[in-house]
Protein backbone atom coordinates (compact mmCIF):
# COMPACT_ATOMS: atom_id res chain seq x y z
CA UNK A 1 0.00 0.00 0.00
CA UNK A 2 2.82 2.57 0.58
CA UNK A 3 3.78 2.64 -2.76
CA UNK A 4 0.73 4.41 -3.95
CA UNK A 5 0.86 6.91 -1.21
CA UNK A 6 4.55 7.91 -1.94
CA UNK A 7 3.83 8.44 -5.56
CA UNK A 8 0.52 10.08 -4.99
CA UNK A 9 3.31 12.63 -3.50
CA UNK A 10 6.50 12.58 -5.28
CA UNK A 11 7.29 12.30 -9.42
CA UNK A 12 10.67 11.17 -8.78
CA UNK A 13 11.87 7.26 -8.49
CA UNK A 14 15.54 8.30 -7.64
CA UNK A 15 14.41 10.63 -4.86
CA UNK A 16 12.03 8.02 -3.49
CA UNK A 17 14.54 5.20 -2.99
CA UNK A 18 16.53 7.44 -1.46
CA UNK A 19 13.96 8.25 0.98
CA UNK A 20 13.48 4.28 1.21
CA UNK A 21 17.26 3.95 1.84
CA UNK A 22 17.14 6.80 4.49
CA UNK A 23 14.14 5.40 6.38
CA UNK A 24 15.74 1.80 6.13
CA UNK A 25 18.84 3.59 8.19
CA UNK A 26 16.94 5.45 10.44
CA UNK A 27 15.26 1.90 11.60
CA UNK A 28 18.83 0.27 11.88
CA UNK A 29 19.85 3.20 13.85
CA UNK A 30 16.83 2.49 16.04
CA UNK A 31 17.74 -0.91 16.38
CA UNK A 32 21.08 -0.68 17.33
CA UNK A 33 19.83 1.26 19.87
CA UNK A 34 17.66 -0.77 21.44
CA UNK A 35 19.12 -3.79 20.63
CA UNK A 36 21.51 -1.84 23.52
CA UNK A 37 18.71 -1.43 26.13
CA UNK A 38 16.74 -4.46 25.67
CA UNK A 39 20.12 -6.19 26.48
CA UNK A 40 20.40 -4.49 29.80
CA UNK A 41 17.00 -4.57 30.64
CA UNK A 42 15.80 -7.87 29.39
CA UNK A 43 12.04 -7.47 30.53
CA UNK A 44 8.58 -7.48 28.87
CA UNK A 45 7.43 -3.97 27.97
CA UNK A 46 9.84 -2.62 25.62
CA UNK A 47 9.89 1.05 25.54
CA UNK A 48 8.18 1.13 28.48
CA UNK A 49 10.59 -0.71 29.90
CA UNK A 50 13.37 1.30 28.52
CA UNK A 51 11.89 5.12 29.57
CA UNK A 52 10.64 3.96 32.66
CA UNK A 53 14.48 2.93 33.77
CA UNK A 54 15.84 6.10 31.56
CA UNK A 55 12.89 8.81 33.03
CA UNK A 56 11.15 7.14 35.88
CA UNK A 57 7.55 6.49 35.70
CA UNK A 58 5.63 9.17 34.95
CA UNK A 59 6.96 9.15 31.13
CA UNK A 60 6.30 5.80 31.08
CA UNK A 61 3.00 5.55 32.73
CA UNK A 62 2.09 8.69 29.83
CA UNK A 63 3.70 5.81 27.52
CA UNK A 64 1.87 3.17 28.27
CA UNK A 65 -1.23 5.52 28.50
CA UNK A 66 -0.79 6.97 24.85
CA UNK A 67 0.19 3.65 23.65
CA UNK A 68 -2.85 1.68 25.29
CA UNK A 69 -5.57 3.93 23.99
CA UNK A 70 -4.20 5.21 20.32
CA UNK A 71 -0.72 3.99 19.67
CA UNK A 72 -1.31 0.41 19.22
CA UNK A 73 -4.99 0.15 18.40
CA UNK A 74 -4.53 2.16 15.51
CA UNK A 75 -1.17 0.21 14.44
CA UNK A 76 -3.30 -3.19 14.82
CA UNK A 77 -6.46 -1.82 13.04
CA UNK A 78 -4.53 -0.08 10.41
CA UNK A 79 -3.00 -2.44 8.44
CA UNK A 80 -5.80 -5.22 9.35
CA UNK A 81 -7.65 -3.05 7.12
CA UNK A 82 -5.75 -3.79 4.30
CA UNK A 83 -7.00 -7.33 5.09
CA UNK A 84 -9.84 -6.37 4.62
CA UNK A 85 -9.87 -4.51 1.41
CA UNK A 86 -7.96 -7.39 -0.12
CA UNK A 87 -10.49 -10.05 1.15
CA UNK A 88 -12.79 -7.78 -0.65
CA UNK A 89 -10.96 -7.72 -3.77
CA UNK A 90 -10.31 -11.91 -3.83
CA UNK A 91 -13.96 -12.84 -3.59
CA UNK A 92 -15.65 -10.10 -5.29
CA UNK A 93 -17.38 -9.12 -2.49
CA UNK A 94 -18.58 -6.03 -1.13
CA UNK A 95 -18.35 -6.73 3.04
CA UNK A 96 -18.06 -3.75 5.25
CA UNK A 97 -14.16 -3.17 5.41
CA UNK A 98 -14.15 -1.72 9.08
CA UNK A 99 -16.41 -4.95 10.58
CA UNK A 100 -14.40 -7.34 8.53
CA UNK A 101 -10.93 -5.81 10.05
CA UNK A 102 -12.63 -6.40 13.53
CA UNK A 103 -13.65 -9.58 13.14
CA UNK A 104 -10.09 -10.77 12.02
CA UNK A 105 -8.98 -9.40 14.99
CA UNK A 106 -11.14 -11.23 16.89
CA UNK A 107 -9.53 -14.58 15.53
CA UNK A 108 -5.67 -13.20 16.13
CA UNK A 109 -6.48 -12.23 19.55
CA UNK A 110 -7.72 -15.55 20.76
CA UNK A 111 -4.95 -17.07 18.62
CA UNK A 112 -2.28 -15.08 20.97
CA UNK A 113 -5.21 -15.92 24.38
CA UNK A 114 -5.06 -19.70 23.67
CA UNK A 115 -0.99 -19.91 24.16
CA UNK A 116 2.51 -18.14 23.60
CA UNK A 117 4.08 -21.47 21.19
CA UNK A 118 1.42 -21.54 19.19
CA UNK A 119 1.18 -18.02 18.65
CA UNK A 120 5.18 -17.83 17.96
CA UNK A 121 4.26 -20.80 15.07
CA UNK A 122 1.28 -18.47 13.91
CA UNK A 123 3.77 -16.32 13.20
CA UNK A 124 7.09 -17.86 12.20
CA UNK A 125 4.79 -19.35 9.46
CA UNK A 126 3.03 -16.11 7.87
CA UNK A 127 6.23 -14.27 8.01
CA UNK A 128 8.52 -17.13 6.27
CA UNK A 129 5.56 -17.09 3.78
CA UNK A 130 6.06 -12.76 3.20
CA UNK A 131 9.70 -13.30 3.07
CA UNK A 132 9.11 -15.95 0.41
CA UNK A 133 6.70 -14.05 -1.51
CA UNK A 134 8.80 -10.65 -1.70
CA UNK A 135 11.73 -12.47 -2.09
CA UNK A 136 9.70 -13.72 -5.49
CA UNK A 137 8.47 -11.02 -6.57
CA UNK A 138 11.89 -9.24 -7.02
CA UNK A 139 13.26 -11.93 -8.43
CA UNK A 140 10.90 -12.25 -11.04
CA UNK A 141 10.95 -8.14 -11.39
CA UNK A 142 14.58 -8.16 -11.20
CA UNK A 143 15.12 -10.35 -14.38
CA UNK A 144 12.25 -8.59 -16.32
CA UNK A 145 14.48 -5.57 -15.95
CA UNK A 146 17.50 -6.87 -16.91
CA UNK A 147 15.57 -8.10 -20.02
CA UNK A 148 14.02 -5.15 -20.68
CA UNK A 149 17.45 -2.91 -19.90
CA UNK A 150 18.90 -4.50 -23.31
CA UNK A 151 15.59 -4.11 -25.60
CA UNK A 152 15.26 -0.99 -26.62
CA UNK A 153 11.30 -1.63 -27.67
CA UNK A 154 10.89 -2.75 -23.63
CA UNK A 155 8.84 -0.82 -21.57
CA UNK A 156 10.40 -0.05 -18.11
CA UNK A 157 12.93 2.07 -16.31
CA UNK A 158 13.28 4.85 -13.51
CA UNK A 159 11.20 8.01 -15.28
CA UNK A 160 10.60 11.22 -13.54
CA UNK A 161 7.14 12.84 -13.92
CA UNK A 162 5.90 16.05 -12.35
CA UNK A 163 5.46 15.86 -8.70
CA UNK A 164 1.96 16.62 -7.37
CA UNK A 165 2.92 18.80 -5.11
CA UNK A 166 5.74 20.41 -3.42
CA UNK A 167 8.96 18.64 -1.53
CA UNK A 168 8.04 20.18 1.78
CA UNK A 169 4.21 19.40 1.67
CA UNK A 170 4.93 15.31 0.67
CA UNK A 171 7.83 14.78 3.42
CA UNK A 172 5.36 14.24 6.30
CA UNK A 173 2.88 11.54 4.28
CA UNK A 174 6.23 10.01 2.45
CA UNK A 175 8.30 9.52 5.72
CA UNK A 176 5.04 8.56 7.71
CA UNK A 177 4.52 5.83 5.00
CA UNK A 178 8.32 4.53 4.89
CA UNK A 179 8.71 4.81 8.45
CA UNK A 180 5.59 2.73 9.54
CA UNK A 181 6.47 -0.01 6.92
CA UNK A 182 10.08 -0.60 8.60
CA UNK A 183 8.20 -0.38 11.79
CA UNK A 184 8.28 -3.58 13.63
CA UNK A 185 12.10 -3.87 14.77
CA UNK A 186 10.95 -1.69 18.24
CA UNK A 187 8.89 -4.95 19.15
CA UNK A 188 11.16 -6.81 20.24
CA UNK A 189 11.53 -5.20 23.17
CA UNK A 190 7.79 -5.78 24.35
CA UNK A 191 8.71 -9.39 24.69
CA UNK A 192 12.05 -9.60 26.09
CA UNK A 193 10.98 -11.19 28.94
CA UNK A 194 9.64 -14.56 27.26
CA UNK A 195 13.02 -14.43 25.27
CA UNK A 196 16.18 -17.28 26.13
CA UNK A 197 19.49 -16.09 26.10
CA UNK A 198 18.52 -12.37 25.91
CA UNK A 199 22.24 -11.09 25.47
CA UNK A 200 23.12 -12.98 22.22
CA UNK A 201 19.42 -13.02 21.12
CA UNK A 202 18.16 -9.89 21.45
CA UNK A 203 21.07 -7.94 19.12
CA UNK A 204 20.96 -10.46 16.18
CA UNK A 205 17.42 -10.77 16.20
CA UNK A 206 17.00 -6.58 16.52
CA UNK A 207 20.05 -6.08 13.90
CA UNK A 208 19.64 -9.27 11.47
CA UNK A 209 15.91 -8.40 11.26
CA UNK A 210 15.99 -4.76 10.41
CA UNK A 211 19.00 -5.03 7.67
CA UNK A 212 17.17 -8.18 5.79
CA UNK A 213 13.56 -5.84 6.03
CA UNK A 214 15.91 -2.96 5.02
CA UNK A 215 17.41 -4.85 1.67
CA UNK A 216 14.27 -6.86 1.03
CA UNK A 217 11.91 -3.09 0.86
CA UNK A 218 14.34 -1.54 -1.02
CA UNK A 219 14.72 -3.92 -3.57
CA UNK A 220 11.17 -4.79 -4.35
CA UNK A 221 10.53 -0.76 -4.40
CA UNK A 222 13.11 -1.14 -6.46
CA UNK A 223 11.42 -3.51 -8.79
CA UNK A 224 7.95 -1.41 -8.47
CA UNK A 225 9.39 1.84 -10.03
CA UNK A 226 10.88 -0.12 -12.36
CA UNK A 227 7.85 -1.57 -14.37
CA UNK A 228 5.32 0.82 -12.79
CA UNK A 229 4.68 4.27 -14.29
CA UNK A 230 4.72 6.63 -11.07
CA UNK A 231 1.15 7.87 -13.20
CA UNK A 232 -0.33 4.77 -12.98
CA UNK A 233 1.29 3.58 -9.91
CA UNK A 234 -0.78 7.03 -8.23
CA UNK A 235 -4.06 5.46 -8.91
CA UNK A 236 -3.33 1.89 -7.88
CA UNK A 237 -4.41 0.27 -4.52
CA UNK A 238 -1.55 -1.61 -3.97
CA UNK A 239 0.86 -2.35 -6.83
CA UNK A 240 2.07 -6.20 -6.46
CA UNK A 241 -1.05 -8.00 -8.06
CA UNK A 242 -0.60 -5.33 -11.22
CA UNK A 243 3.57 -5.99 -11.05
CA UNK A 244 2.62 -10.05 -11.28
CA UNK A 245 -0.34 -9.73 -13.72
CA UNK A 246 2.46 -8.14 -16.24
CA UNK A 247 5.30 -10.63 -15.22
CA UNK A 248 3.00 -13.70 -15.32
CA UNK A 249 -0.52 -13.44 -16.05
CA UNK A 250 -4.20 -13.08 -14.87
CA UNK A 251 -4.25 -15.82 -11.91
CA UNK A 252 -0.41 -13.74 -10.38
CA UNK A 253 -3.22 -11.38 -9.42
CA UNK A 254 -5.45 -14.01 -6.77
CA UNK A 255 -1.91 -15.40 -5.92
CA UNK A 256 -0.51 -11.86 -4.52
CA UNK A 257 -3.80 -11.33 -2.66
CA UNK A 258 -3.63 -14.46 -0.72
CA UNK A 259 -0.12 -13.12 0.02
CA UNK A 260 -1.27 -9.99 1.06
CA UNK A 261 -4.20 -11.11 3.46
CA UNK A 262 -1.55 -13.68 4.73
CA UNK A 263 0.38 -11.45 4.45
CA UNK A 264 -1.17 -8.36 6.87
CA UNK A 265 -2.69 -11.07 8.90
CA UNK A 266 1.17 -11.99 10.22
CA UNK A 267 1.75 -8.02 10.59
CA UNK A 268 -2.01 -7.47 12.90
CA UNK A 269 -0.80 -10.65 14.45
CA UNK A 270 3.24 -9.28 16.03
CA UNK A 271 1.49 -6.48 16.49
CA UNK A 272 -1.38 -7.72 18.95
CA UNK A 273 1.14 -9.75 19.88
CA UNK A 274 3.56 -7.30 21.26
CA UNK A 275 1.07 -4.71 22.47
CA UNK A 276 -0.54 -6.64 24.52
CA UNK A 277 2.61 -6.92 26.47
CA UNK A 278 3.38 -3.47 27.06
CA UNK A 279 -0.41 -3.33 28.97
CA UNK A 280 0.47 -6.12 31.25
CA UNK A 281 3.99 -4.93 32.11
CA UNK A 282 2.69 -1.42 33.04
CA UNK A 283 0.08 -2.99 34.99
CA UNK A 284 2.67 -5.13 36.84
CA UNK A 285 4.49 -2.35 37.69
CA UNK A 286 0.87 -0.93 39.38
CA UNK A 287 0.81 1.92 36.64
CA UNK A 288 -2.57 0.59 35.25
CA UNK A 289 -5.50 -1.15 36.58
CA UNK A 290 -4.15 -4.59 38.40
CA UNK A 291 -6.68 -6.43 36.53
CA UNK A 292 -4.50 -5.72 33.32
CA UNK A 293 -1.70 -7.51 34.88
CA UNK A 294 -3.77 -10.84 34.99
CA UNK A 295 -2.34 -14.61 33.55
CA UNK A 296 -5.00 -16.82 32.13
CA UNK A 297 -4.07 -19.85 34.58
CA UNK A 298 -4.76 -22.10 31.89
CA UNK A 299 -2.69 -21.04 29.02
CA UNK A 300 0.17 -18.62 30.40
CA UNK A 301 -0.84 -15.62 28.74
CA UNK A 302 -2.13 -11.61 29.56
CA UNK A 303 -5.40 -12.88 28.83
CA UNK A 304 -7.08 -9.51 29.93
CA UNK A 305 -4.79 -7.01 28.32
CA UNK A 306 -5.38 -8.83 25.51
CA UNK A 307 -9.17 -8.51 24.89
CA UNK A 308 -8.63 -4.68 26.05
CA UNK A 309 -6.47 -4.04 23.41
CA UNK A 310 -9.13 -5.65 21.60
CA UNK A 311 -11.66 -3.50 22.16
CA UNK A 312 -9.71 -0.69 21.82
CA UNK A 313 -8.21 -1.52 18.15
CA UNK A 314 -11.96 -2.20 17.27
CA UNK A 315 -12.77 1.06 18.27
CA UNK A 316 -10.02 2.92 16.23
CA UNK A 317 -11.41 0.98 13.80
CA UNK A 318 -14.26 1.72 13.32
CA UNK A 319 -13.74 5.79 14.06
CA UNK A 320 -10.65 6.20 12.08
CA UNK A 321 -12.08 3.64 9.46
CA UNK A 322 -9.24 4.01 6.40
CA UNK A 323 -5.47 3.23 6.28
CA UNK A 324 -4.16 6.81 5.74
CA UNK A 325 -5.34 7.94 9.17
CA UNK A 326 -4.74 5.03 10.90
CA UNK A 327 -1.02 5.24 9.92
CA UNK A 328 -1.11 8.82 10.50
CA UNK A 329 -1.95 8.43 14.25
CA UNK A 330 0.34 5.77 15.18
CA UNK A 331 3.40 6.90 13.27
CA UNK A 332 2.48 10.34 15.04
CA UNK A 333 2.20 9.73 18.53
CA UNK A 334 4.78 6.87 18.41
CA UNK A 335 7.74 8.41 17.25
CA UNK A 336 7.65 10.52 20.28
CA UNK A 337 8.02 8.17 22.51
CA UNK A 338 10.27 6.44 19.92
CA UNK A 339 12.92 9.18 20.68
CA UNK A 340 12.62 9.23 24.16
CA UNK A 341 13.36 5.37 24.17
CA UNK A 342 16.65 6.40 22.53
CA UNK A 343 17.17 9.41 24.32
CA UNK A 344 17.10 6.98 27.72
CA UNK A 345 20.09 5.36 26.66
CA UNK A 346 21.80 8.60 27.01
CA UNK A 347 21.14 9.06 30.27
CA UNK A 348 21.53 5.56 31.68
CA UNK A 349 25.13 5.81 30.17
CA UNK A 350 25.37 9.33 31.81
CA UNK A 351 23.91 7.52 35.37
CA UNK A 352 26.20 4.43 34.80
CA UNK A 353 29.42 7.05 34.64
CA UNK A 354 28.44 9.14 37.63
CA UNK A 355 28.23 6.40 40.02
CA UNK A 356 31.46 4.60 38.49
CA UNK A 357 29.24 1.41 37.63
CA UNK A 358 30.83 -0.62 35.25
CA UNK A 359 29.12 -2.90 33.00
CA UNK A 360 29.73 -6.36 31.77
CA UNK A 361 31.56 -7.10 28.91
CA UNK A 362 28.77 -9.35 27.51
CA UNK A 363 26.73 -6.21 27.45
CA UNK A 364 25.94 -5.27 23.83
CA UNK A 365 26.97 -1.99 23.01
CA UNK A 366 25.78 -0.03 20.42
CA UNK A 367 28.07 0.83 17.42
CA UNK A 368 29.13 4.32 16.66
CA UNK A 369 27.51 5.19 19.89
CA UNK A 370 26.96 8.24 20.59
CA UNK A 371 26.23 9.25 16.83
CA UNK A 372 23.99 6.18 16.09
CA UNK A 373 21.24 6.95 19.16
CA UNK A 374 21.64 11.00 17.91
CA UNK A 375 20.88 10.17 14.31
CA UNK A 376 17.88 8.58 15.50
CA UNK A 377 16.60 10.68 18.47
CA UNK A 378 16.95 13.69 15.65
CA UNK A 379 14.88 11.90 12.97
CA UNK A 380 12.18 11.26 15.55
CA UNK A 381 12.11 15.11 16.44
CA UNK A 382 11.98 16.16 12.55
CA UNK A 383 8.92 13.23 12.29
CA UNK A 384 7.19 14.99 15.17
CA UNK A 385 7.58 18.64 14.38
CA UNK A 386 6.97 18.10 10.19
CA UNK A 387 3.70 15.86 11.76
CA UNK A 388 2.54 18.96 13.55
CA UNK A 389 3.17 22.03 10.75
CA UNK A 390 1.55 19.38 8.17
CA UNK A 391 -1.85 18.66 10.52
CA UNK A 392 -1.60 20.98 13.71
CA UNK A 393 -5.76 20.30 14.36
CA UNK A 394 -5.12 16.64 14.21
CA UNK A 395 -2.27 16.43 15.82
CA UNK A 396 -3.15 19.20 18.31
CA UNK A 397 -5.83 16.72 19.36
CA UNK A 398 -3.17 13.63 20.13
CA UNK A 399 -1.18 15.80 22.10
CA UNK A 400 -3.82 16.51 24.18
CA UNK A 401 -4.48 12.91 24.69
CA UNK A 402 -0.82 12.42 25.70
CA UNK A 403 -0.65 15.60 27.79
CA UNK A 404 -3.65 14.20 29.87
CA UNK A 405 -1.59 11.11 30.96
CA UNK A 406 0.35 13.71 33.43
CA UNK A 407 -2.37 14.35 35.60
CA UNK A 408 -4.16 11.14 34.80
CA UNK A 409 -0.43 10.26 36.20
CA UNK A 410 -0.80 11.79 39.38
CA UNK A 411 -4.21 10.90 40.08
CA UNK A 412 -3.62 7.49 39.84
CA UNK A 413 -0.47 7.82 42.45
CA UNK A 414 -2.86 9.35 44.80
CA UNK A 415 -5.24 6.72 44.50
CA UNK A 416 -2.85 4.00 44.32
CA UNK A 417 0.51 4.97 46.20
CA UNK A 418 2.77 2.13 45.54
CA UNK A 419 3.45 -0.03 48.02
Amino acid sequence: RTPTTIAQNLGDPWLILALWLIGGLIALCGALTYAELAVRFPRSGGIYVFIREGFGPCPAFVFGWTYMLITKPAAAGGIAIIFAEHFNHLTGKDLNAPLLTCGALCFLTLINVLGMRGSARFAIVLTSIKYTAIAAIIVLGGLAAIRSAFDPAAAGGFVSVAAPTSLLAAIVPVMAAIMWTYDGWSDVGAIAGEVKNPERTLPRVYIVGTLSVFGLYVLINAVYLWHIPLPEMRTTDTVAPLLLERLIGPIAASAVAVLIILSTLGSSHASVMTGARVTFAQARDGLLFRFLGRVDQKFETPAVALYIQLALSCTAVLLLRDFGSLADTFVFTMWIFYGMGGAALFVIRRRDAAANRSVRATVFRTPGYPVVPAVFILSSIAMTVLSIRDDPKTTGIWLGVLAAGVPVYFVWRKLFPVR
